[in-house]
């Protein structure tokens, strides 16, 4: 399975110059959208959508994952297990699976068009307001800044300690038929990770905090209005269509 995941694809585009919250705000809307009415029209909807988005954004064929086999075998196991209920069943299953899909590329989408470094300091922006309720809306932009930071780092480590789990020499059969794989990577990813954060916070600390969320904050301009504006016809488009043909 080959996914850029949590990387921004470096092409010049209308969707990259786009700031973060706006694309934040609109999957917002189509999630909530496909929460309350994720009918087949809706769906069909926001599947031309999105190809529009990635075709506008001018992403490489290769960005684009290349699901394996077996991913596929999983989704035709779970058709064949609502079966014997009805077809009714399958259809629902169905819908199900192209939900959880339109969700999963809205988000990649979002991830290959803007620089992590942005969706933190556009989160504190959106939830400036909430600051007059005392939420901790930095502290909270600060942690999404530092797990997005974490995560590309925790997956390399994971494939380090794969790969050093496949150096090992063969033990005894008794040994080999006790251990399991998947119980050790994620121990070890754990422990790992826990080290990584413990570093961090020291490191934090030593530096006399966080500071601030970006040197160069941007804001929404002109063409963030006219985004949102279209993200909000069609969505509005598509609940009409789809309470219509309901």
């Amino acid at each position: 399975m080959s996914v850029v995941l949590f990387r921004r694809v470096p092409v010049a585009s209308p969707i990259h110059d786009l700031w973060a919250g706006t694309k934040m705000i609109s999957a917002f809307l189509i999630s909530f959208l496909l929460m309350f009415l994720p009918t087949w029209p809706v769906l069909a909807v926001m599947i031309v959508f999105l190809v529009f988005i990635v075709v506008l954004a001018r992403l490489p064929l290769g960005t684009l994952p290349r699901l394996p086999w077996w991913f596929w075998g999983l989704l035709g196991l779970g058709a064949l297990i609502n079966a014997p209920v009805g077809l009714q069943a399958v259809i629902r299953y169905a819908q199900t699976v192209v939900f959880a899909l339109v969700m999963v590329a809205a988000s990649f989408v979002v991830a290959w068009t803007t620089p992590m470094s942005d969706i933190a300091p556009a989160l504190a922006k959106l939830g400036a307001p909430l600051r007059r309720l005392r939420v901790p809306v930095d502290e909270w932009a600060v942690v999404v800044a530092l797990t997005l930071r974490g995560l590309p780092l925790l997956m390399e480590e994971i494939r380090v300690l794969r790969a050093a789990r496949k150096l090992r020499p063969k033990d005894t059969p008794l040994h080999l038929a006790t251990e399991n794989p998947l119980i050790d990577i994620l121990t070890a990813a754990m422990a790992v990770s826990t080290r990584r954060a413990g570093e961090l916070g020291e490191a934090i600390t030593a530096r006399g905090g966080t500071g601030e969320l970006a040197a160069y904050p941007s804001s929404p301009g002109r063409r963030d209005a006219v985004a949102l504006i279209v993200v909000v016809v069609v969505c509005a488009g598509a609940f009409a269509l789809g309470f219509v043909l309901l």
